[in-house]
């Protein structure tokens, strides 16, 4: 579930402000990084410690992500796992259970406060958004959430040079997710079949296609 979380905050991100957003700094990298972005391709490391410091999760692949709601995170290494949206579900393969659980895009895009980051004034609502200057070489945005019913209650995102080079969720609980970036393309060409996803033979399938509109996640 962590790396799903994570997988759509990234999305959000991607996506970015409007390009009439006024803004500054790390902000003003974020407006111009979404602004004509219809897709990227990038490597990432991504690092999940709990409330005591202890590593709860690590993991490294590829993200590629497609305007308007596309995605495609694999993980590698010694546990496999594929993330797929195709506009209507996210399809969850656990390479190592052989199981694939699929659920509705539109119930998992609800979850996450970044989806406030596609619409300014929501984000005006919903955070607090702090320039924190340059830090380690990159410009560094502090999004603190202004309610009580939100996934994470601070976000960080940092740039370097218009790209985005980590960012990292805090949640209530102690919870910290921090996610790095390598190798970020804008615009690449990408073939449709990036974004979709069959089951393969054999593996056990959670959850209903035809009835992603009305399940709850």
């Amino acid at each position: 579930m962590t790396r799903l979380i994570a997988t759509t905050c990234l999305c959000m991100l991607a996506f970015g402000l409007g390009a009439d957003e006024p803004a500054s700094g790390a902000r003003e990298q974020l407006r111009q990084f979404g602004d004509g972005l219809e897709g990227l391709s990038a490597r990432f490391e991504q690092s999940v410690t709990g409330a005591d410091g202890g590593l709860v999760d690590r993991g490294e692949g590829t993200v590629s992500l497609r305007r308007p709601d596309l995605f495609r995170w694999a993980y590698e290494g010694e546990f496999p796992e594929l993330i797929v949206a195709d506009g209507e579900h996210v399809w969850i393969h656990d390479v190592e259970l052989e199981q694939v659980t699929v659920r509705p895009q539109s119930s998992l895009a609800a979850d996450s406060p970044l989806m406030l980051l596609t619409d300014p004034e929501g984000l005006e609502s919903q955070f607090t958004v702090t320039e924190l200057g340059t830090i380690d070489g990159a410009q560094l945005l502090e999004l603190a959430t202004l309610g009580a019913d939100t996934e994470f209650d601070r976000v960080l995102i940092s740039f370097a040079d218009g790209v985005p080079v980590s960012m990292v969720m805090e949640d209530a609980f102690g919870m910290r997710t921090e996610i790095r970036f390598a190798d970020v393309v804008r615009n690449p060409s990408m073939a449709d079949e990036l974004f979709m996803f069959t089951p393969p033979d054999g593996v056990d399938v959670v959850g209903d296609p035809g009835r992603a509109e009305t399940d709850e996640p």
